[in-house]
């Protein structure tokens, strides 16, 4: 039971993700402000994001995952309710900041506590419940847009549900010690163990070990291109002749490809390791980024699925190979500096990018892409080379 609370969590913490991505297309024509506006909101929401994950830890250890998870449901749910209520371009800024405080405290909470009381499998599962979230959102905005009423209505349907979420954690919270106690006593898995008396590795040290900048680049690439893909594929269609409507219901696609992309991969990682999972998902981003340069409404719909599809198994599978690069007594320490460069590339990636578009074209962003997979293809080689040196110099009598 407590793990489809979790599930639904994510669910929930997905909701939220691609609403302003979806709904900006309207939104900065009735607050009149340059399109690249959207960028300075993602990275206002990304800050507060970065923040409440590096207090997270801190929080989860005083207060319980269960408080943590509904209070940042809760945060979140007020943010969203503000969205709606917002009459200017100052409102959505003032409400920016609850907004990212809320969804990074569960995010980084939900899944220390999956990593480290269930099975990997359920990582992919539960990142594919984000994905449930964020494609259902773009289409709760467009039922709003296309039934009558403005944005506000979407966003205000969703913090509805956002208080229902919350209201259910509420309830759940004796679950949550009890099934910590339960999964302790009876997992197998090397994941349960107790890490909390472990000793604190330095930041300088963590970026001092072999593979360690690589794979932060990898993350920041990952994220950065995974979040200006789906803030700006609707006003991407839109440039492409779309209309406002249907590209903000045809946003969700990408969505919808990471998710049905995460379901797979829970069952395709008892075939394929984790590199190999990344080197698919680089393959199928690939595609789709070539599909997207086509000037071809069903094609460039086919490279919003592909993207998603290739996005799905990069990150969880990135996480459950960080105790294999690193060692699992490194791995907790890396998987948060990892976490802070994923984040960094979501606030800068997505902005800079409108700026860029204000200035050239929306329909660079396929470019825009191309240059971020590369550079993540280029350093998980690196990653993989200075890992496997490593490996030989231990093995060296």
């Amino acid at each position: 039971m407590l793990l489809a609370i979790i599930y639904l969590a994510f669910v929930g913490l997905g909701l939220p993700d691609s609403l302003l991505g979806s709904s900006w297309p309207a939104m900065h024509r009735q607050f009149n402000v340059p399109v690249s506006y959207a960028g300075a909101i993602s990275m206002i929401i990304a800050l507060g994001t970065v923040f409440s994950s590096l207090q997270s830890d801190r929080l989860t250890k005083k207060w319980g995952t269960g408080v943590v998870t509904a209070a940042s449901v809760a945060l979140t749910a007020a943010a969203l309710l503000g969205f709606s209520a917002s009459r200017s371009f100052a409102h959505l800024v003032l409400w920016a900041i609850p907004y990212g405080l809320g969804a990074g405290s569960v995010d980084a909470s939900l899944n220390n506590y999956v990593a480290i009381h269930y099975k990997s499998c359920h990582m992919n599962w539960l990142h594919c419940m984000w994905g449930v979230g964020a494609s259902v959102g773009p289409y709760i905005m467009g039922f709003a847009l296309t039934h009558g009423k403005q944005w506000h209505a979407g966003y205000r349907y969703v913090g509805v549900m956002q208080i229902a979420l919350t209201a259910i954690l509420l309830f759940s919270l004796p679950l949550w010690k009890k099934s910590a106690r339960n999964i302790a006593c009876t997992h197998d898995d090397a994941n349960v163990a107790d890490t909390t008396d472990s000793a604190r590795i330095p930041l300088k040290k963590i970026i001092t070990l072999p593979g360690a900048k690589a794979v932060m680049v990898m993350f920041f690439c990952y994220c950065a291109l995974e979040q200006t893909a789906g803030l700006w594929a609707s006003s991407f269609l839109v440039n492409r002749g779309f209309s406002i409507e249907t590209a903000t219901r045809f946003a969700s696609l990408f969505f919808i490809g990471i998710t049905a992309g995460r379901a797979a991969s829970g069952f395709i990682t008892f075939k394929l390791n984790d590199r190999h999972m990344i080197h698919l998902g680089q393959l199928i981003i690939s595609v789709g980024i070539i599909l997207l340069l086509i000037k071809s409404n069903g094609t460039q719909l086919a490279g919003f699925i592909c993207m998603g599809l290739g996005c799905a198994p990069i990150y969880p599978s990135i996480i459950h190979a960080t105790p294999y690069y690193f060692g699992a007594d490194k791995s907790q320490a890396v998987i948060g500096v990892q976490m802070a460069s994923a984040y960094v590339g979501t606030c800068s990636m997505p902005p800079l990018f409108g700026v860029f578009a204000q200035k050239t074209n929306l329909a660079l962003l396929p470019i825009f892409l191309a240059v971020l997979l590369a550079l993540m293809i280029a350093m998980h080689k690196q990653l993989d080379a200075q890992i496997n040196k490593e490996c030989k110099t231990l093995a060296t009598p």
